[in-house]
């Protein structure tokens, strides 16, 4: 679908970590680090827990101001990665793909295939990273075009993802991945309008775009030191 000439574009970041799963910042300082940035929304997708994103949609009401907080979640599905998006209660991980699929619609969500060509061969004792061919057969809201992440792996993955959702005719969505603060709205989603439901009619109709911010040295170093210390999935912190 085209979208409508002179009709302002939000800037929303759908896939963003905080250290109450593997990323090395506070729900809140996630939250202040989007809003310096000017970004409308932010989904806060810790893997497997909705505790930072709770957080952080109570700090974004509590300051009444942009950037919304959509309550997400990274679902490990035992066939790679599942954003879920909207969400009221916690995913169950470790679920058929398509099961994890039917879990997130049976509560009004939206799912999203992340990075889904990155690292798409489980690890042992591990799950895939990403659905790989899934893809093609099973009902995702959007697919994930353009990752945040830098890596000459993560760089062609992204190119697959897009030649993949051009073949689909599927809506493209784009989310930084950002585990550090600084690495925030390095890759996201230009939609018509400004709010969460503006963006969910987006994604519905597919008149979303992707879009990036160019990688800065601050940011890069503290992704680096966050890549050397950085937490097991799944490990939470406690509240305060």
């Amino acid at each position: 679908m085209q979208i409508q000439p002179g009709l302002r574009l939000g800037t929303a970041d759908l896939h963003v970590h905080t250290n109450f799963s593997d990323g090395g910042d506070t729900p809140h300082a996630v939250y202040s680090s989007a809003r310096r940035r000017g970004l409308d929304i932010i989904a806060i997708t810790d893997h497997d827990t909705l505790v930072g994103a709770l957080v952080a949609a109570d700090a974004a009401r509590r300051a009444e101001a942009p950037p919304f907080v959509i309550v997400g979640e990274e679902v490990t599905s035992a066939q790679g990665h599942i954003l879920a998006l909207f969400l009221r209660e916690l995913v169950r991980p470790h679920m058929s793909a398509a099961d994890t699929i039917q879990a997130i619609h049976a509560q009004g969500g939206l799912a999203i295939a992340p990075h889904p060509f990155w690292r798409t061969l489980a690890a042992e004792g591990s799950t895939p990273h990403g659905v790989g061919a899934l893809i093609f057969d099973l009902a995702f809201d959007a697919i994930e075009v353009r990752n945040g992440g830098f890596t000459p792996s993560m760089v062609r993955a992204n190119r697959r993802a897009a030649a993949a959702a051009g073949a689909l005719g599927a809506t493209r969505v784009g989310g930084s991945d950002a585990h550090v603060r600084q690495a925030i709205g390095w890759s996201h989603t230009r939609f018509p309008g400004r709010t969460p439901d503006d963006l969910r009619q987006a994604i519905a109709a597919g008149t979303t775009s992707v879009g990036g911010l160019l990688l800065n040295p601050a940011g890069v170093m503290r992704y680096a030191a966050w890549g050397l210390s950085r937490p097991a999935v799944g490990q939470l912190v406690k509240l305060g």
